[in-house]
């Protein structure tokens, strides 16, 4: 015997996308990257597809780096959307020796490339005195 299948109509079929979409609309969206060393060079490369230079600001400052983007979206009647809007960022940890001196970047087919040399002299480990009492 065959069974039939009922279809359920939801009222608003936008709905269930707005629900499957909802944890990526609660958080940040998040500037995806991978780093390594080559060359006596710390590299950091981010993703930021659709983004002009001008959108995209690159700091240094005691040893941390930071990319921060913002895609801004057009005024148009969309279907169906999900693409990510607004501010990103994303912060690394220089390694011990990275040169904040010596940085370079380049955006290059909506990659980022990021190089911080790492010529800088490195402090070595001292041991600090431990006093007793007063």
């Amino acid at each position: 015997m065959a069974t039939l299948a009922r279809r359920q109509r939801f009222p608003f079929p936008d709905i269930p996308d707005w629900f499957e979409t909802l944890p990526s609309r609660l958080t940040m969206p998040a500037v995806h990257i991978e780093d390594y060393t080559e060359d006596d060079r710390y590299v950091m490369r981010a993703e930021l597809p659709g983004m002009a230079p001008g959108d995209i600001d690159v700091m240094i400052s005691d040893g941390v780096l930071t990319v921060q983007a913002e895609r801004t979206e057009r005024e148009v009647d969309k279907n169906h959307s999900e693409i990510r809007y607004g501010e990103m960022s994303r912060s690394v940890t220089l390694p011990p020796g990275a040169d904040e001196n010596d940085v370079k970047a380049d955006y290059t087919d909506g990659m980022l490339t990021i190089s911080v040399g790492l010529g800088a002299e490195k402090a070595e480990a001292r041991h600090v005195e431990i006093r007793h009492g007063g």
